[in-house]
């Protein structure tokens, strides 16, 4: 069986194991997917550099940092070893607490919808990572409300404080991407788990890379087209 992550695609080959799992620990691929995601709200209407940013910042802190360090707090398996959960609690709680300030700064400035969503997101990533109600949140659907919808939704409020039709349609574009990448990401642990097929390893790797790849390029491309007609 599989214990160890620190073999995984998105961890990097060098440095000391500490550096390594750290790393791994953020899983970069999936935060930037998401990260990315609260981008494409931001931009979907009229904005602002400094709220795009922040949003950006925002979900990097609230999901890279925080909720991953909760998921190996509370994640039945430790694949990355048994880390000292004061620390992981103490660490995420105060990037949370970052991320929840500068949210709360919009929110109370002008962009009062960040309220209804950030208590959205703040109870998602609590029931899921630490797997509390005895898992029930802990799901597919969960995943795409949490880090495919809501983060579409905050980009759009932080800029507009409204929904625009254009982030509802992402939202659909976001959600099919996010369900491709939990489906494959769950088939590429288990056949790693179970020595499965080589090759299958590989095509679902190499699905991953395509996804997060595709998502940093497009965003790129949509950032480079809302500012040159801005």
């Amino acid at each position: 069986m599989l214990r160890d992550r620190t073999s995984e695609w998105f961890v990097p080959k060098f440095g000391s194991r500490n550096f390594r799992v750290t790393i791994g620990l953020l899983f970069l691929p999936y935060t930037s997917i998401v990260t990315c995601f609260a981008a494409w709200g931001s931009l979907s209407g009229s904005f602002e550099t400094e709220r795009l940013i922040a949003v950006c910042v925002i979900y990097f802190l609230a999901l890279g940092i925080s909720a991953h360090l909760l998921d190996a707090v509370g994640g039945k398996t430790k694949p990355w070893g048994d880390l000292p959960k004061r620390k992981l609690w103490t660490v995420s709680m105060i990037v949370l607490g970052i991320a929840f300030t500068i949210g709360m700064y919009y929110a109370f400035l002008d962009s009062p919808l960040l309220f209804a969503i950030g208590i959205a997101e703040g109870f998602f990533l609590f029931a899921y990572n630490l797997e509390l109600f005895r898992g029930k949140f802990h799901n597919n659907s969960t995943t795409i409300i949490a880090w495919a919808i809501l983060p579409i939704f905050a980009g759009s409020a932080i800029q507009t404080n409204s929904i625009s039709l254009e982030a509802i349609i992402l939202c659909g574009i976001s959600s099919v991407i996010t369900y491709i990448l939990i489906t494959t990401s769950r088939k590429y642990k288990h056949l790693r788990r179970d020595n499965g097929s080589h090759s299958e390893i590989k095509r679902c790797e190499t699905i991953l890379k395509l996804l997060t790849i595709g998502v940093l390029v497009g965003t790129a491309i949509f950032l480079a087209v809302r500012f040159s007609l801005a």
